[in-house]
């Protein structure tokens, strides 16, 4: 090969180089290499932001200072941390689990994730008051591929809750007050209409769910007469005497149809365990002061009961609603019993037919929410 040719093999051979050079400048990063996902350490000191997470799943917080190992109580929340064996709250991080991701990563379903090792995505804010990773939106074991959720929004679509994000205690009760308080009102009478909706049987259109007894019933039987169904006020309406008034004597969050005689029965007695069997309600208890609800809806009572008491809050005209722990409230405006709904809440959680109420409320009548259906982890949150 001449001395020519052979130069200009060698500067081919070298733009060949140089282009090659150039390319892999111009390729992104993430070619290279996948983002490294924060430890839980510099997850606490980067609160504010957003990001992944990977961690030791080390049990379940309850409250700000309190995680457990065992007897997980429900499935929406995990605290992370950097050793499998931490036990200081301060070391970890801990973690909302949204609606999409609880039948894989809770941990009352899924127990046997202590100890696992995980990659969560979300926003890094304050959760039970303490460093925490919310608003969730893709979990993994760590190095897998994550099943990520295609609706990162809150229910009720919009980011309804965002200005309660990061929230706890006296500060998110007001905030959420703020949020529901802008409603539709229904006069009492549109709550029947409302009530054939919104309690409707998912088994026969004809017919509702009465809320203690369970019997489905047809819509077009309501009334007073024995056996016909009426609208039972589930913070009984004595309790601060708004009766039927346009505001609490009208919110279908807490109305719900029930037989006329059980409605009589169950009166304005506070909430409790115990007592003797109620007549025409399989299930249901009741004594002097007190009126215990049938197993599958203890949870549906206790989250009507925490919605009012948030809902009214002494700002529009009518009484400041609060729950105690008493069972004589009369005509104050208290309902309790504290801690007895508390237990039925975590006992009972949201099911598919309180959901769909929730969201049938929200769409087609009062356009607001109960959020203790949308995040009940903010129960504890508020009333620890």
């Amino acid at each position: 090969m001449t001395r020519t040719r052979r130069s200009a093999w060698h500067l081919l051979a070298g733009f060949v180089t140089l282009a090659t050079v150039a390319v892999a400048m111009q390729l992104p990063s993430t070619v290279a290499h996948a983002a490294t996902p924060l430890t839980v350490a510099q997850a606490i000191g980067q609160q504010g932001s957003s990001g992944t997470v990977r961690g030791y799943v080390v049990g379940q917080p309850t409250a700000t200072y309190t995680v457990v190992r065992s007897g997980f109580p429900n499935d929406y929340a995990l605290a992370l941390a950097d050793s499998p064996t931490e036990t200081g709250t301060s070391r970890m991080i801990y973690v909302q689990i949204t609606t999409a991701f609880r039948s894989t990563y809770g941990l009352r379903t899924n127990p046997g994730l202590l100890g696992q090792q995980l990659d969560v995505t979300g926003t890094l804010a304050a959760y039970f008051s303490h460093p925490g990773l919310t608003s969730t939106t893709a979990f993994a074991i760590a190095g897998t591929t994550p099943t990520t959720s295609t609706t990162s929004a809150p229910p009720g679509g919009g980011g309804y809750y965002d200005s309660a994000s990061g929230k706890s205690g006296a500060a998110l009760k007001a905030e959420l007050n703020r949020i529901i308080s802008a409603q539709t009102k229904l006069s009492y009478d549109q709550v029947w209409e409302a009530l054939k909706v919104t309690d409707q049987d998912p088994a026969n259109s004809a017919n509702v769910i009465l809320l203690y007894s369970g019997r489905s019933q047809s819509k077009t039987s309501n009334g007073g007469d024995p056996n016909d169904w009426n609208r039972e006020h589930v913070w009984a309406k004595s309790h601060g005497d708004f009766g039927t008034a346009t505001g609490p004597g009208t919110d279908v969050h807490h109305l719900r149809p029930e037989d006329v005689s059980v409605n009589s029965n169950r009166g304005n007695k506070d909430f409790d365990n115990g007592g003797s069997a109620a007549a025409e309600c399989p299930d249901c208890f009741t004594d002097a002061d007190s009126w215990e609800p049938r197993d599958a809806v203890k949870g549906d009572v206790a989250r009507m009961i925490f919605y009012m008491a948030v809902r009214y809050a002494g700002t529009d005209g009518f009484a400041d609603l609060e729950i105690n722990n008493s069972v004589n409230n009369g005509t104050a405006p208290y309902h309790g019993k504290l801690t007895v709904l508390r237990q039925w809440h975590t006992q009972d959680p949201p099911d598919s037919f309180e959901r769909r109420r929730n969201e049938v409320i929200y769409s087609q009548f009062q356009r607001n929410r109960n959020p203790f259906i949308d995040h009940p982890e903010w129960v504890a949150s508020i009333w620890p």
